[in-house]
């Protein structure tokens, strides 16, 4: 199990809640990065993916990542098949994520009562995979992700999406992220937005 201690959800103000998947819901940004460094080193571009740029840049779509990392180091990364490796690689990885405690329990605690989403910046395949890893699919009304969007975070596209699909206005719409593009998206919605840290277990290790 993975814990993040204490965090202060609000219990009124709100009339739906989205949830990013990775590294908010579920445990699972070590085994993303491992999965890049194993995608990127099968492709001759090993040791480029710094861990603190990859948290950096958490809920940003895969092949808008591999832009970048083109630009910044000249190389000629193809998006697509990188993508395909870090895809074929996270999820021969897959037993290894698990709920991050204090938000499954949250969103547990909410689901039936009000409207719930999942808005991810990965693909749907495997975020769908995942939740159906963790029991948690029947939990959420509407699961959103980079393949319904033009714009990933921090574009608010996937967050007014999820909006529209649930039938709440975004104003009045909370959203649980972690990582700065996920934050930066959910405001630029006009969305109320609760920071989870990091899990204390990775912080341990």
């Amino acid at each position: 199990m993975a814990s993040v201690g204490v965090i202060d959800f609000p219990k009124k103000g709100f009339d739906a809640v989205i949830f990013d998947c990775d590294g908010t819901l579920v445990h699972s940004m070590p085994t993303h990065f491992d999965a890049w460094c194993e995608a990127l080193a099968s492709y001759g571009a090993g040791g480029i993916f710094k861990e603190d740029v990859f948290f950096a840049m958490g809920g940003r779509p895969t092949r808008d990542i591999v832009l970048e990392l083109n630009s910044e180091y000249r190389l000629k990364l193809d998006p697509e098949s990188i993508a395909l490796a870090k895809r074929e690689a996270f999820l021969r990885k897959l037993h290894l994520v698990e709920f991050i405690d204090e938000v499954a329990d949250f969103a547990k605690q909410l689901s039936g009562k009000i409207p719930l989403a999942v808005a991810s910046g990965g693909s749907r395949f495997v975020v769908e995979k995942t939740l159906k890893l963790l029991n948690c699919s029947d939990w959420f009304d509407e699961v959103v992700t980079a393949d319904d969007v033009h714009n990933g975070k921090p574009s608010p596209d996937i967050f007014l999406k999820a909006a529209e699909l649930l039938g709440v206005s975004p104003e009045r719409c909370l959203v649980i992220e972690d990582a700065p593009p996920g934050v930066a998206a959910a405001q630029a919605a006009g969305m109320q937005v609760i920071t989870v840290p990091m899990p204390l277990l990775s912080r341990a290790n």
